[in-house]
């Protein structure tokens, strides 16, 4: 691959100029060091400079540290779209609407839980559905499947899996307003209908972990992280719900690609001007998934706290496993950025990258107002995962952006081709982690080889200030799809 086109802004940062590719309106700026360099697809630089060709985009056509290749934008991308001039695209989102990771603290000890390690990891594993076309225990009747996707995690407390409290530590809330259930197809609602409180299969998880180091006491401790405590990390989405939408509206866009004569250096990119009747609809449903997504983690993480309970035999309020956060990665938001020393509303696409917004932000709730918003970023199931928090600097820089995990370096094929005659579970208990997951190919797909070094990732945006270590979390039991 040929880097020569690249510049290197600093340390932190490659310049894809706008000469790099013919009709690119902008820029592109890929977070990455030296190290990660040497894993740069030409695929996602090049989806790096598609993204820059794309109408009204305002700044940088972007890229996170953890970035590859996706489905028209690269997974780890961002970018900012004016509201009159510019387009919203489902690419830019992703097929997994509203992907994300919630975070929950304890007062458990290591030392304490390691005692029944294999027997937490078994009974969550029989009562967390996982696996490809899990089902869940919630079958949604029609009157649910429309309050789920208007209320989110709303939705789910008012049926009694968690608490009201909850709510404030899930970003907007867990629910966008304006899903409008009516625009969605009788397929995404099959779809979605069994699979309300499921995990589903590829690199989600629910991982219970320790809290290994931390570099900044004070945020942790305010956070609630202790070192040694036992933590419990989930990451899923909307499910074939969110994917079915997401499907239905990419045939949507490329019709309004033709309608509205948008020129395209991929048909991947389909997409529409902001202020169209597709955009509209398309918004409108993606909220619905990403509402779907809340509710679900909302519940698996109610499930969660009963299993601690249950086999531990102490009350909630000894057991103090309380929400951190809850941040979504595949989603798009209207925010006010300041663009050339203006306020601007903005449509902005994360694709694989997540908010780091900073002290004061009026979207953070009141218990982080002062703190700034908890940034989780999960790693591969062997390594480890990160807790930092958002910086001015990332509002300045990147839309209040940073990096949302690890990042592939293997397609899951070649992930399956390198695992043939191991045994993945065995190595991983080797290395003191309890593994339970649906099939063996699962474990090969998201072995920690397939991924880069989430150490390499997480140095990057915290030197580059976009977001700043607070802790570092490492697995002891992992439930994988």
């Amino acid at each position: 691959m040929s880097l020569e086109k690249l510049k290197r802004i600093d340390e932190n940062r490659l310049e894809v100029p706008k000469d790099y590719k013919e009709g690119m309106r902008t820029n592109g700026i890929i977070y990455v060091d030296s190290i990660l360099e040497k894993e740069l697809e030409s695929g996602s630089i090049e989806q790096v400079a598609n993204v820059a060709t794309l109408p009204g985009i305002v700044g940088a056509s972007m890229a996170m540290p953890d970035v590859h290749t996706g489905y028209g934008f690269p997974i780890g991308g961002v970018a900012a779209f004016d509201l009159k001039e510019g387009i919203i695209s489902p690419g830019g989102v992703g097929y997994d609407i509203n992907c994300g990771v919630r975070l929950l603290r304890s007062n458990l000890k290591k030392s304490f839980v390691l005692l029944r390690i294999k027997e937490l990891i078994d009974v969550l594993y029989n009562n967390i559905p996982s696996g490809v076309g899990s089902k869940g225990k919630i079958r949604l009747g029609p009157d649910d499947e429309e309050k789920v996707l208007l209320k989110g995690a709303r939705w789910a407390v008012d049926k009694g899996f968690g608490d009201a409290s909850d709510l404030e530590r899930i970003e907007s809330g867990g629910c966008m307003d304006g899903a409008d259930p009516s625009i969605i197809s009788s397929k995404a609602y099959e779809r979605g209908r069994a699979q309300q409180g499921t995990l589903g299969s590829g690199n989600h998880f629910l991982e219970v972990q320790y809290v290994d180091e931390i570099y900044d006491e004070k945020t942790a401790n305010a956070l609630g992280l202790f070192k040694d405590h036992i933590t419990v990390m989930i990451h899923t989405g909307s499910r074939g719900f969110g994917h079915q939408v997401c499907t239905d509206f990419l045939e949507v866009m490329s019709r309004a690609v033709r309608k509205y004569g948008i020129v395209l250096p991929d048909r991947e990119l389909a997409c529409a001007p902001f202020n169209s009747s597709e955009a509209k609809d398309y918004f409108a449903s993606m909220k619905a998934a990403a509402n779907y997504a809340w509710a679900n983690r909302q519940c698996l993480m109610h499930w969660t706290r009963e299993v601690f309970m249950s086999v531990f035999k102490i009350p909630p309020s000894e057991l103090g496993l309380t929400l951190i956060y809850d941040v979504a990665h595949n989603i798009a938001k209207i925010e006010e950025h300041i663009v050339n020393g203006q306020k601007k509303k903005l449509v902005v696409h994360r694709k694989g990258s997540t908010r780091a917004f900073p002290p004061g932000h009026p979207e953070l709730p009141a218990v982080y107002k002062n703190l700034g918003q908890p940034v989780l970023i999960p790693g591969d199931m062997g390594r480890a995962s990160f807790v930092l928090i958002g910086t001015e600097k990332a509002m300045k820089e990147t839309f209040g952006s940073t990096c949302h995990g690890a990042g592939r370096v293997m397609s899951r094929h070649q992930a399956i081709r390198q695992a043939k005659g191991r045994a993945i579970w065995r190595e991983m208990e080797d290395m003191g982690i309890i593994v339970r997951a649906a099939g063996r190919e699962t474990l090969a797909e998201e072995m920690s080889e397939a991924y880069k070094d989430i150490s390499n990732v997480v140095d990057v945006v915290h030197n580059a200030g976009i977001s700043k270590k607070v802790a570092k979390l490492k697995p002891i039991g992992v439930i994988k799809g």
